[in-house]
């Protein structure tokens, strides 16, 4: 990033975006509340009153325009709440970061002189919170969602390998395959009659995000509800820039870690922080400034062996990173009272979060060095 930085507390880089108002009541928030409580969310789930406080925080619509409610924030200042509550509680910022971005997605259409249905405005306007059924499309043609073209929209049959916050949202943001054309359609499709799971997964890490495998029966979609419809050459373009940069939730977790290091009795554990404090700014630096120059050039594979280095460099240190915090506890560490544990499987998380072929390489690759 190219803000001007000074130095926070123990040393959390400050930018432009922490000027924002809603920057600070969002940091009180998750310190008051997000933080204190993330172990027991991690075990119990993320409450349906993470989700109210979310929403009068104005965080289910912060990237919708003002006439829907909406706070507009740039990308940097969305950045910074994605560091901020990852860094608090990893469960509740994966059960909103599902929701997060859709605003954008449907403020497109706008662009292209289609109208807003009822559904959608209710989203913009903060109502209702999202879930994300989307990332099936990765594994095509071995498991996909399928679409087939109905009189007025389209059927979608097939199973969403992974929904988090399953329980809390009332629509979903499902993607599907008309396998003929390869046309992708994604749509907003509310959890109803055809709409099911047998349960929550039983997930080593982010265990209290409430994440399901989602079952679609022959649903109906209208043509109203579709957000996009391209080809599917066409979608894995726009997904190397999802899933090939080092993004907030990386760096608030780095920085939680960080902190907790500083705070350790142990000067040998004072010392890594020392250490890994300035090669996590330079990663966090190198990962957004190419992310912007990836999107300012149209998004897809522009310098993407840069950007996949760098993702799996952010993976590599909060690795590092959450060792050094287990081995400093030692074996109180493995305790599920203690947070050196909690964010060790977070970070193994982050290592197969929207995982495409080519992150798996650069990932692997790296190791194999």
């Amino acid at each position: 990033m190219t803000a001007a930085k000074t130095e926070l507390g123990a040393g959390a880089a400050v930018t432009a975006a922490d000027a924002h108002p809603v920057v600070a009541r969002v940091r009180e928030y998750a310190e008051r509340v997000l933080r204190p409580a993330a172990l027991r969310t991690d075990r119990a789930g993320v409450p349906r009153a993470h989700i109210d406080d979310l929403a009068g925080l104005g965080l289910l619509n912060h990237l919708a325009p003002p006439e829907y409610g909406g706070l507009a924030l740039d990308r940097s200042t969305d950045r910074r709440l994605h560091e901020i509550l990852a860094g608090a509680c990893f469960d509740t910022w994966l059960v909103w970061a599902q929701h997060a971005p859709l605003a954008g997605r449907i403020t497109e259409l706008r662009k292209q002189g289609r109208p807003i249905p009822e559904l959608a405005e209710r989203i913009l306007r903060g109502e209702l919170l999202l879930g994300a059924g989307v990332s099936d499309v990765r594994r095509f043609p071995d498991h996909y969602i399928a679409a087939r073209k109905a009189d007025g929209g389209w059927i979608f049959d097939g199973t969403v390998s992974w929904v988090s916050g399953w329980g809390l949202n009332s629509v979903l943001t499902v993607a599907a395959v008309e396998a003929a054309t390869e046309t992708v359609v994604t749509a907003l499709v509310p959890i109803a009659e055809g709409v099911r799971s047998a349960g929550l997964l039983e997930l080593g890490a982010v265990a209290g995000s409430r994440t399901a495998r989602v079952r679609i029966e022959s649903v109906f979609v209208p043509e109203a509800h579709v957000l996009a419809a391209q080809t599917l050459e066409q979608t894995r373009h726009d997904d190397i820039g999802t899933a090939s940069d080092a993004r907030g939730h990386h760096f608030g977790l780095a920085e939680t870690v960080l902190r907790e290091l500083e705070a350790a009795p142990d000067p040998d554990a004072r010392a890594v922080a020392v250490t890994w404090r300035p090669r996590v700014a330079r990663i966090r630096d190198t990962a957004y400034a190419l992310a912007d120059e990836a999107l300012a050039r149209g998004g897809g594979p522009h310098r993407l062996a840069e950007r996949l280095a760098t993702k799996a460099a952010s993976g590599e240190a909060l690795g590092t990173l959450t060792r050094a915090l287990l081995i400093a506890r030692s074996g109180r560490g493995l305790g599920s009272d203690d947070t050196a544990q909690l964010y060790a499987r977070s970070a193994l998380f982050v290592l197969v979060q929207g995982q495409t072929g080519d992150v798996r390489r650069a990932q692997l690759t790296r190791l194999a060095r």
